[in-house]
């Protein structure tokens, strides 16, 4: 009798894991294994922005630098603070010191107004645009960047820390869970919404008179397929290529946050195959080279 009822419990035991965490993905998923889809990127949290449920997360957990997805909270602290985006800033050679001389095509001393700083900043991920943000705001960039911790705090991302408004620090750190969280905040302010999913955009400087041609870095954007509605792209040696980004799959708003993929390309590929893993329970192939990259991160992160 004992045995029947071991065996009994063991059958249903097997029925209850092979089920999906989550409905959301098709029919499909539901009558084959609740497995995710392969991704390149070693850290990676897909959420459903309405409900705040988790679609998929791996390794989003781990503490990494993040590069220049800093840039959304640079541009939350800025608009909490109700700074006029109409306001000249000028770009100056403290600027430049501050991102160690980081190439950029703007000049020193030229102007242009706070609204398109933050915007060549989130669409284009302009350093110098960045630090001068930080550095015009109250109290200057000490303050500024205070304030990015304090927001961070607000947003419980508890293991989140920032050094600067750029990213190009490598001590700015976050995990995939954190940053869907910052995600999840920055849809609500409408100027951040918009700047980012600009295709190209012509900033006109002053003080000398010139322009400026800005395209955005992420290619889901420019090529105008996707229904892209927040985007920030972000790229350091230590950090790899990050993307998060909130995009519609079956009607429904879908933050996706993938940090340290291998190649340029990776996060595209990753967001590709979320899109289709969503849509039909298929998992999708990652190239041998990105998959020991993984190994290879994995294994520095435990030493």
């Amino acid at each position: 009798m004992n045995k029947v009822i071991v065996s009994f419990l063991s059958v249903c035991f097997c029925l209850i894991t092979l089920q999906p965490v989550d409905s959301y993905a098709s029919d499909k998923v539901s009558k084959h294994s609740p497995k995710i889809a392969n991704l390149a990127s070693v850290s990676a949290a897909v959420v459903d922005l309405k409900s705040g449920s988790n679609l998929l997360t791996k390794n989003a957990d781990r503490v990494m630098p993040i590069a220049s997805i800093t840039k959304l909270m640079t541009a939350m602290v800025i608009l909490d603070a109700k700074l006029s985006l109409k306001e000249k800033i000028r770009f100056t050679r403290q600027d430049k010191k501050n991102i160690n001389n980081y190439f950029s095509r703007i000049r020193i001393d030229s102007t242009l107004s706070r609204g398109d700083v933050l915007r060549i900043a989130l669409m284009s991920s302009e350093n110098l645009a960045a630090a001068a943000l930080g550095k015009n705001f109250p109290g200057g960039s000490v303050a500024f960047v205070k304030a990015m911790n304090n927001r961070a705090r607000q947003l419980g991302m508890k293991q989140t820390r920032f050094v600067d408004a750029t990213g190009l620090s490598e001590k700015n750190v976050s995990t995939a869970s954190d940053l869907a969280k910052m995600v999840a905040a920055a849809a609500k302010y409408s100027t951040i919404k918009k700047y980012p999913t600009n295709q190209v955009y012509t900033a006109r400087f002053k003080k000398p008179r010139y322009v400026l041609g800005y395209t955005n870095t992420n290619v889901l954007v420019r090529t105008g397929k996707w229904d892209v509605k927040l985007s920030k792209t972000g790229y350091l040696d230590e950090a790899g290529r990050c993307l998060v980004m909130i995009t519609k799959v079956k009607n429904k708003d879908v933050i996706m946050v993938l940090l340290d993929s291998f190649g340029k390309r990776s996060p595209t590929g990753d967001a590709n195959r979320i899109k289709k893993w969503l849509k039909t329970g298929q998992q999708g192939t990652v190239a041998k080279s990105a998959l020991n990259y993984q190994r290879t991160k994995l294994e520095q992160m435990e030493i």
